[in-house]
């Protein structure tokens, strides 16, 4: 089953685009999440591989994720109002993933900090637990946090995250690029992707991410606020499908943007 269901988000060449669109179970109504059903309906209708969402999100609008494979984010943390910082913990279980039918479940860790082992710890039991059942799992790997300088966001750390990743079971993983990327794939025995990451405003700085990933091997991408918070949804979404599963060159991608 586990096989079955990443055959349904890992297209025939390997490869998978996944929009994450979770980012209101921490940050609330962000622009690109205020109105979701409309980014929903944009991602569909490019044909994105799956949408990675929090389990309300999934429960309000069923119709839409019928007809696209849900990555479930089953773990959470403390909302951006909070005055403490957050180590973050499973918040929903497998039972509630099948409940949903969804095709895989996410889990973030990180690495390099205090909470560390706690995160692996979790992510260790969801993919026992998803395995039992045959959901595979996504752990979205952000070594140092996801405010961390330089010397996090390199390609020795990367390499030790990602394989940790894979040897505790992720069934992928997704971690942020770096210069040395391939070296990052090489050495992990399970697909990586490219991490969107911050919003940033020039698209062809996010296009420019994912084409050096493919060069470097990787599986494809999972990205969030540089798809829904662009200039135009369905476009972006679009030409980043177009560069993964199409061959779309850089030069072309950043033009069709323009």
């Amino acid at each position: 089953m586990v096989t079955r269901r990443l055959r349904k988000i890992f297209q025939d060449d390997g490869r998978a685009f996944v929009v994450a669109c979770d980012h209101a179970a921490i940050y609330g109504p962000i622009p690109g999440m205020a109105d979701i059903e409309t980014t929903l309906k944009q991602l569909v209708e490019a044909k994105v591989d799956g949408i990675m969402a929090a389990y309300g999100t999934v429960r309000r609008y069923p119709e839409l994720f019928a007809k696209t494979n849900l990555v479930l984010r089953i773990d959470g943390a403390a909302s951006v109002i909070s005055p403490k910082g957050s180590t973050g913990a499973a918040f929903y279980s497998v039972e509630d993933a099948l409940r949903l039918g969804a095709e895989a479940m996410c889990v973030t860790s990180f690495p390099g900090t205090e909470s560390e082992e706690h995160g692996w710890h979790t992510l260790a039991n969801i993919i026992r637990a998803g395995h039992e059942w045959g959901i595979p799992i996504m752990a979205e790997v952000m070594p140092g946090g996801f405010e961390a300088g330089p010397e996090f966001r390199n390609k020795e750390v990367t390499k030790i995250a990602a394989r940790v990743a894979a040897d505790l079971g992720a069934d992928w993983v997704k971690i942020p690029y770096v210069e040395g990327y391939d070296e990052v794939v090489a050495t992990c025995p399970v697909p990586v992707v490219v991490l969107g990451g911050p919003t940033v405003s020039d698209p062809a700085v996010t296009l420019k991410m994912v084409h050096d990933g493919l060069s470097s091997g990787c599986a494809g991408a999972t990205i969030g606020r540089n798809i829904w918070q662009s200039k135009d949804t369905f476009k972006m979404a679009s030409v980043i499908r177009g560069m993964i599963h199409e061959g779309l060159s850089l030069d072309d991608a950043i033009a069709m943007m323009d």
